[in-house]
């Protein structure tokens, strides 16, 4: 028993592929197929609304080229975000230096510890709120630097950014840029983890007759603790918008651009714990401000609490049951768009393949 729970441990607690993928292939494979399927059920226990749907449904390839070359293609066939299939991620790296490596093609943007962590290694069914709304887009085209992993001192990502997010190519305007450092100081090094991240970007103006050009500006700090089977990390995401800004978006959702400035920032805290019965507890809180400058306090904070229960059935199957619970002034429906309803009781069945 105790075997089974380190290798249910090794593959389900977070963890950070070196260029932004959810699957490595073995050093001289040249082509890996895998994918996973999370079937949801929805109930919202306060209106009595509930729902089968389909959270995310991936399949993708990815190998080794010849030599120090690496790709990786992922493909989103379920309708949640878009209503059809559509190219998730596409990117070819450059692999020979461990310090140095060069991803170019469709990628998550290198911010935030939450983002990093796969979908299929979340730790509760949904990313948390200020993840959401402060680092989107989540996925872009551009370039990124690379180096380091998750047994050195230190690892860190680079890259620009088009800014713009899935499917929409600039052709005039900034970039963004995106940058994140991660340090493992202790001699384990799965013990402690410490980072920081950063996002500036300029795009054309986005109202009519204003000739500066927008602004978007993130910086957040993260930590993760392991002991034993205890699971804790938490992150702290500000953000200053000049121009226009960006509300809701996912992992293929668009967001909505909405004219004005805007100050923002939020964090959560997560911890989980393994027990010897495949069954893992989770709680999460988190904190979002909508406006730090609003002087209408009615209007303008949100506080959501999830209780979790995983099952693990095997390394490629489990179960996840999640009670969300919102206190929130804000108009949830109309001023964040991917906050759930209070009293959602959402139930995950995930196969891995």
């Amino acid at each position: 028993m105790k075997k089974l729970i380190i290798i249910l441990l090794a593959i389900w607690l977070p963890t950070f592929a070196y260029a932004q993928g959810c699957s490595e292939p073995e050093p001289d494979q040249k082509l890996k197929l895998f994918g996973y399927i999370q079937a949801q059920y929805d109930w919202n226990t306060e209106t009595g609304e509930n729902t089968f749907l389909w959270n995310r449904a991936r399949v993708g390839i990815t190998g080794n080229i010849p030599y120090d070359f690496q790709y990786y293609v992922v493909a989103e066939l379920s309708p949640s975000f878009t209503g059809n299939p559509f190219l998730l991620d596409a990117f070819a790296s450059y692999n020979r230096f461990k310090w140095f490596k060069v991803a170019a093609g469709q990628f998550k943007s290198p911010f935030t510890l939450e983002l990093q962590t796969p979908c299929h290694k979340l730790l509760t069914i949904d990313r948390s709120h200020v993840v959401v709304e402060l680092a989107s887009p989540l996925r872009d085209m551009g370039v990124m630097l690379f180096g380091g992993n998750d047994q050195t001192f230190v690892k860190y990502q680079l890259a620009i950014m088009n800014g713009t997010g899935i499917g929409n190519y600039e052709d005039k305007g900034g970039k963004d840029y995106v940058g994140r450092v991660v340090f493992r100081p202790l001699k384990d090094k799965n013990l402690l983890a410490v980072g920081g991240n950063f996002r500036y970007g300029t795009s054309a103006p986005s109202a009519e007759g204003v000739t500066k050009d927008d602004t978007r500006l993130r910086y957040g700090l993260e930590g993760i603790v392991k002991w034993h089977n205890l699971l804790v990390q938490g992150e702290y995401i500000f953000g200053k918008d000049e121009g226009s800004y960006l509300v809701g978006g996912g992992c293929g959702g668009p967001g909505e651009v909405v004219i004005g400035s805007k100050e923002r920032e939020g964090w959560y805290v997560t911890a989980a714990y393994m027990t010897q019965w495949r069954v893992q507890p989770v709680f999460k809180y988190e904190y979002y401000d909508s406006d730090i400058q609003e002087t209408d306090a009615a209007n303008q904070f949100c506080y959501t609490t999830t209780f979790g229960i995983n099952y693990f059935f095997n390394d490629w199957t489990r179960l996840q049951i999640n009670y969300t619970t919102v206190n929130s002034t804000l108009d949830i429906h109309s001023q964040l768009g991917n906050l759930p309803y209070n009293n959602l009781l959402m139930i995950q069945l995930q196969a891995e393949f």
